[in-house]
């Protein structure tokens, strides 16, 4: 007879589980907590957050972990963590110096002001500020879906893993990436080529093997981790 597992517990609900949180597995670059937020860093297709209402501490987090931030212009965000006497604990400090000078990351992170999302541009957080964001957020996705997902990974990994790099190591990378996508199979990108230079859809090479979305073309990907 087997004895049933208990049920997990938060934080919220025992303190002492904080611990667990901040453990990096072996192997691993982050902890659970950081992980929330980088995990989408390492997704080979783009992310677009949308904020709206309340965008305080770890919420905040996650959404500068996506590749794009649409926000109302009213939304209230937060570095919130300092009202606990805490710094930011999930990947903050690298999202934000991304995005952000040093020391206006230390004024918003030791204050933990709350600020709307039209200051959050003016800051560089977010990427977009209008009454319709969401909307806004499937257009951006509707437009890249129409390039090749292989060129779209590369140049999420190329910016990502380069941003504050050494040059020799940006050349390096950019260098092997773009010889990834120049050999076979060239399917998704000669035929993304050829849409761009706008040819003949008769001409078009492989245009026939281009897959119309990107439902399983993630899987397989040269540059998955």
């Amino acid at each position: 007879r087997t004895t049933p597992a208990p049920p997990p517990q938060s934080v919220a609900t025992n303190p002492f589980n904080t611990s667990k949180l901040l453990e990096r597995p072996e192997g691993k670059l982050v902890n659970l907590a950081q992980e929330v937020a980088w995990a989408w860093r390492q997704l080979p297709v783009p992310v677009l957050a949308v904020t709206h209402g309340i965008c305080y501490g770890g919420g905040l987090q996650i959404a500068l972990g996506a590749d794009f931030r649409f926000s109302t212009p009213d939304c209230s965000f937060s570095i919130m963590e300092a009202k606990w006497g805490l710094v930011p604990d999930m990947s903050g400090s690298v999202l934000l110096r991304e995005l952000i000078s040093i020391d206006l990351a230390k004024e918003l992170t030791m204050t933990a002001r709350v600020f709307d999302g039209t200051k959050a541009k003016e800051y560089g957080l977010v990427s977009h500020v209008s009454e319709t964001p969401y909307e806004d957020a499937v257009a951006l996705a509707n437009e890249i879906i129409t390039r090749s997902p292989h060129c779209v990974a590369g140049t999420k990994l190329l910016f990502n893993a380069t941003w504050d790099a050494p040059e020799a190591r940006a050349l390096e990378l950019e260098t092997e990436i773009q010889t990834k996508l120049l050999l076979p199979p060239l399917k998704n990108t000669m035929a993304s080529a050829s849409q761009g230079l706008k040819l003949p859809k008769a001409v078009q090479l492989n245009f026939k093997d281009r897959q119309p979305d990107w439902r399983g073309t993630v899987q397989g990907t040269p540059f998955e981790k």
